[in-house]
């Protein structure tokens, strides 16, 4: 069996940590696995260079890139002149290059779209380009729910659940007290802790910054971590007068470290597949308070192994924040627990098994 996986653009987030983690997986496990990426894209490269994985270059991702020509043309020939059984879209925009190279490819590749968020395509998407993928992979239970609500061709759905790395996600309390020092933060300050490239129509950030304004004057800070939370998040914290209680810190590859620092996980988002932040943090054994977007209900359960509230309400988001930060000690180990042992549920190593599982049936099917 040899498989293809496609994806666009370059830089990190958790479409990027799901391919590359994915892509080393199917390989340990014995699948001839290969991968299709931008010129530009060195640090994918670079991460899967110890698994020797076949790395072909199509995109050029320069302005308009999806309009150029020449980028379908590379992919069309590496599906053609490798012999792929399934190509894998990990992307809206990776599909789009599958989508139209596949109508000039000589290949019979099965192709397989991963849709990680539950948006509802528009009637033209649907026909124009996805209902070209033999199957479409979703990231829980309830996207899939949702696409199936709406017809959106039930038929083809798979939920296949993100996975996440448990060897670098795992409980280190050796870490804290020096990453703090690193940071100048004080062994006893309450440290709550956001990983999220920022995105204010889907991460809501701003929100969570607004909430996090009911702990003004308390020994309480909180990180934000990703994209441009660095140029962003302490300059919104002013219009709360809070400044001095948020950090942003950018992009950052020490995600293990900052949250075995921290002491709380917030995640304030508006949409979701399974969020993979969450159950990192999960799995490094933070209390975590989130709204249940996409299919973060089906694991995350309120005063059980964290805390949650509806999309949207950020009333009830601050009245738990401040819940969180009187929590008791023996409150926080118990429920600290939960969390580890769900998160175990999510190993990148099932997922891995279910892509095989969905690529035999495809493949001998």
């Amino acid at each position: 069996m040899k498989v293809l996986q496609v994806v666009d653009g370059f830089g990190w987030g958790g479409t990027k940590e799901q391919v590359y983690l994915t892509t080393r997986e199917l390989k340990k496990k014995g699948i001839d696995v290969h991968i299709a990426l931008s010129f530009q894209y060195k640090e994918m490269v670079e991460k899967l260079k110890p698994y020797n994985i076949p790395i072909h270059f199509f995109e050029n991702h320069t302005k308009n890139a999806r309009y150029k020509w020449e980028n379908y043309k590379r992919l069309i020939d590496i599906v053609d002149s490798e012999g792929f059984d399934i190509v894998v879209a990990n992307s809206p925009h990776a599909f789009d290059y599958v989508r139209v190279a596949s109508l000039f490819w000589k290949s019979k590749a099965k192709i397989v779209n991963v849709k990680r968020s539950g948006r509802i395509p528009s009637f033209i998407s649907k026909y124009l380009k996805y209902k070209r993928a033999d199957k479409i992979v979703v990231v829980s239970k309830k996207v899939a729910q949702e696409l199936a609500k709406v017809n959106f061709f039930p038929e083809k759905l798979v939920v296949i659940e993100s996975g996440i790395d448990l060897e670098r996600f795992k409980p280190d309390i050796s870490i804290r007290d020096i990453k703090r020092k690193e940071l100048g933060i004080s062994p006893n300050t309450k440290v709550f802790i956001n990983v999220a490239n920022w995105q204010l129509q889907v991460k809501a950030q701003d929100k969570l910054i607004e909430a996090f304004s009911v702990l003004k004057g308390k020994d309480a800070i909180l990180i934000l971590v990703g994209l441009d939370t660095d140029k962003y998040a302490k300059e919104y914290a002013k219009k709360f007068s809070i400044e001095n209680q948020v950090i942003g810190l950018g992009f950052r590859q020490d995600i293990p470290d900052l949250l075995n620092m921290s002491d709380y996980f917030l995640l304030s988002s508006n949409l979701e597949g399974i969020a993979g932040a969450l159950l990192q943090a999960m799995a490094t054994g933070k209390v975590c308070l989130s709204t249940l977007a996409g299919g973060i209900g089906e694991y995350l359960i309120d005063s059980y192994n964290g805390f949650s509230v509806e999309v949207g309400d950020f009333q009830n988001f601050s009245k738990k924040l401040e819940y969180l930060y009187n929590l008791p000690q023996q409150d926080y180990e118990k429920i600290s627990q939960k969390a580890i042992e769900t998160a175990k549920n999510y190993s990148i190593e099932n997922t891995a098994e279910k892509y095989i599982k969905l690529f035999k049936e495809l493949t001998v099917g």
